[in-house]
């Protein structure tokens, strides 16, 4: 038996094959965003220092217990004709009990999440624009953005088509409530 290529039948189908096609060096992160395919370089310390500092205050402070992934590929809905977004969040975050990550693939649905965390880096704008409304898209309640370059840190909420209708921005130092199923007030004083 031969094998027959696979024509891309249209232009959505085409930028998708390329994408899942990509091989990045190793450490860079490529994600296709509202139709453009986005390679962003390895992080510096300082990025990941947010991380860990969000990450240790969820594991510690949480009401529900919480599973993280740094990871972990989302598929979420795109806008017209452009195929599925697929992004990967600096954080996200799911509830223990789901054991969501379990037997996913490289890629997977946002069913489940209950918040993503970004840090901005060299290109502020993916994080505080195009995936904002990607994360609104996919129905994830919480999107936890720290913005290095602003000083701030903002949760967004009550994601309704491509936005969020409510958000809270405050300057790093002050803390930030998150609700169920967090629970808590995340403290930024160590942000500074």
């Amino acid at each position: 038996m031969t094998a027959v290529a696979h024509e891309p039948t249209t232009m959505a189908e085409g930028l998708l094959e390329i994408f899942l096609s990509l091989d990045t060096p190793e450490g860079f992160r490529a994600e296709l965003i509202e139709g453009e395919i986005v390679v962003t370089p390895p992080p510096d310390g300082d990025h990941e220092d947010y991380i860990e500092l969000v990450l240790d205050q969820v594991y510690g402070n949480s009401r529900t217990k919480m599973q993280f992934s740094g990871t972990k590929g989302l598929k979420v809905p795109s806008v017209g004709d452009s195929p599925k977004d697929h992004v990967i969040p600096d954080g996200t975050f799911a509830p223990k009990e789901l054991r969501l990550y379990r037997g996913k693939g490289s890629w997977m649905p946002c069913d489940g999440v209950a918040m993503v965390l970004e840090v901005t880096s060299s290109k502020p704008r993916a994080d505080r624009e195009a995936k904002r409304r990607c994360y609104a898209r996919g129905a994830i309640p919480l999107y936890l953005l720290v913005d290095r370059e602003a000083s701030s840190i903002t949760l967004f909420s009550d994601p309704v088509k491509d936005d969020y209708r409510q958000h809270c921005t405050l300057p790093l130092g002050k803390p930030v409530s998150l609700p169920e199923p967090f629970a808590f007030e995340l403290d930024t004083s160590e942000f500074l």
